[in-house]
């Protein structure tokens, strides 16, 4: 074998079998988004506002079926005033994908509300974006349309 070929072949090698591995941080971060995920749900079942003020960013958007388009403070506001509360709040077909200090969540989300007295069932498709700022994960933005399957 030539000797500058066989000379690369190594430090190819070498650079393989040395370099550092994605996947622990990667799978801290699914870990985390995940237990983050429980937390929204649990939240919103709860109406825990504090929660969710906490798990979103300032700069959040919301954009679910018929309503409009809402910020930060609009979306804690409908939770923190109990106009709507949460029989069932549940997320299933997620999947998580990184993105270096971002990470996209998308499923499908079934819940159950009460507004005005009135139950109201809505089958979803959603995604949700979040951004990790240091060590901390935040929601920036949440979309819902409706399941069409």
């Amino acid at each position: 074998m030539n000797p500058t070929l066989s000379k690369a072949v190594w430090i190819v090698t070498m650079t393989l079998v040395q370099a550092p591995t994605t996947k622990a941080p990667e799978a801290s971060g699914i870990v985390e988004l995940s237990r983050l995920e429980t937390v929204w749900n649990e939240a919103h079942i709860r109406g825990n506002a504090a929660a969710l003020d906490q798990l979103c960013a300032d700069d959040l958007v919301v954009t679910v079926p018929e309503m409009t388009v809402m910020t930060k403070p609009e979306a804690i506001g409908v939770v923190r005033s109990g106009r709507m509360k949460f029989e069932r709040y549940q997320t299933s077909d997620t999947r998580i994908r990184l993105y270096g200090d971002a990470a996209v969540i998308t499923g499908r989300l079934e819940r159950t509300r009460s507004v005005n007295g009135r139950s109201v069932e809505d089958d979803w498709r959603f995604t949700k974006v979040y951004v990790r700022h240091a060590d901390t994960w935040q929601v920036v933005a949440f979309h819902a349309s409706a399941n069409t399957r």
